[in-house]
């Protein structure tokens, strides 16, 4: 067996290991997520400014989102047996303190959405341990199958405010909250590192920057930045896009939302698999084209049956297929000690990623009183990562012979 290969652990335990990261994604995910859906009720009954509930909101993401980068480098060193329950538990203390008591003042929501970001940082525990399991052949498919954890967001928004209007304002953050300890407990029972695990043994400041120098890096950075920030902000901002250029009622553009978010997760995994037998550079490359033109099609706010409908939708599933993508990318090029450290990164880029575009796209329209201009922007943005794809990218992977291949076991620096 080759060095950095997982050994030949059985598939039973490779299944259980997939399941079980998949569903601590999914629910440090929803505990991530519950500030979101509370913000317009926090905004009226705190009487909160506009800047104040947006804050509210981007608190707990981008500490989740930067805190991928440590917390995928302790993965290295520890393995998912230690940090997938050490981040749950971890995540339980500001679940109960917001729904007990943080709700009653803005500082509060503050200081528990700030502590709430950990909970955001368990997309960068799971690939290094799902990533370790699998064969390279196969590791395309597993990790997007992880990523499909990414639907712990639509638990919150679809619980959240049924469960406070039904039982009081603690009760999703305590169900939240008995969730948690529940995985962290069957985790720490079940969970197992892969057998052979590379554990690095440099200071984590030098294995990240050591990470910071590899070409694969800021690679698969830019391109998740571009497509998961793409899948972050449409799902963030679709709503009120489709309000404003469509005249659609809140209820409606919500379930456009709805439907954009749960294909964009369903193809998650096709990416990962395509990826596997195709070579990850041809299906970003397919997927970023798809994005191009949708985003021009879009610009130009055509009628939504049957035209406006189909270049959405067919951004949602290219957004999701890239992004499965990218993490087969990952696995093909990055170090084996490396993974956790790449992800952290990576993950970091995709979380803030989705931030950017939202605001661009309120700027443009209040400037322009058009939401062409920002789609157009993407458009750009898109064709920009296409272009990194089909140069950069392919060289580092060697096409055309990157069929679900290992690059002499390493990746490219810089």
């Amino acid at each position: 067996m080759s060095k950095g290969q997982p050994s030949a652990g059985t598939g039973r335990q490779r299944v259980v290991t997939l399941v079980l990261a998949t569903v601590g994604f999914a629910v440090n995910f929803w505990a991530w997520a519950l500030l979101s859906p509370l913000a317009p009720r926090f905004k009226d009954v705190l009487q909160l400014g506009a800047f104040q509930q947006a804050l509210l909101v981007a608190v707990p993401v981008v500490v989740g989102s930067v805190g991928r980068i440590p917390v995928g480098a302790l993965t290295d060193r520890f393995g998912g047996r230690v940090m997938f329950p050490l981040v749950s538990l971890t995540t339980i203390v500001p679940v109960l303190y917001l729904g007990l008591s943080g709700h009653s003042s803005f500082t509060g929501l503050l200081v528990g959405g700030f502590f709430l970001g950990i909970g955001g940082t368990a997309f960068a525990i799971g690939v290094p341990v799902v990533n370790a399991w699998f064969p390279p052949q196969r590791r395309g498919l597993a990790i997007g199958l992880f990523g499909v954890g990414m639907g712990g967001t639509a638990i919150s928004a679809l619980t959240t405010v049924k469960l406070v209007t039904a039982h009081g304002i603690a009760t999703p953050f305590i169900v939240t909250a008995i969730a948690l300890a529940a995985y962290a407990a069957l985790t720490a029972l079940l969970l197992r590192d892969a057998p052979g695990r590379i554990v690095p043994t440099e200071p984590l400041a030098q294995r990240l920057a050591d990470t910071a120098r590899l070409r694969i890096t800021w690679q698969a950075a830019a391109l998740y930045a571009v497509l998961f920030g793409g899948y972050v902000a449409f799902s963030v901002y679709l709503p009120a896009y489709l309000k404003a250029a469509y005249g659609l009622a809140p209820a409606d553009a919500a379930n456009r939302m709805a439907g954009f978010v749960l294909l964009a997760v369903v193809m998650r995994p096709v990416g990962g698999w395509l990826s596997d037998r195709l070579g990850p550079t041809r299906v970003l490359a397919s997927a970023l084209a798809v994005v191009v033109i949708g985003a021009a099609t879009a610009a130009f706010t055509p009628n939504l049956a049957p035209l406006g409908t189909i270049a959405f939708l067919a951004m949602a599933a290219a957004l999701g297929t890239g992004s499965g993508a990218t993490f087969a990318l990952v696995a093909l090029l990055a170090p084996q000690n490396k993974v956790g450290s790449v992800t952290g990164i990576v993950g970091a880029a995709g979380g803030l990623g989705g931030f950017v575009p939202p605001l661009i796209m309120g700027a443009l329209y209040e400037q322009y009183d058009s939401y062409a201009f920002g789609l157009a922007a993407l458009a750009f943005v898109a064709l920009a990562a296409l272009a990194l794809t089909v140069t950069a990218v392919a060289k580092s992977v060697g096409l055309p012979a990157d069929r679900g291949t290992t690059v002499n076991g390493s990746a490219a620096h810089v």
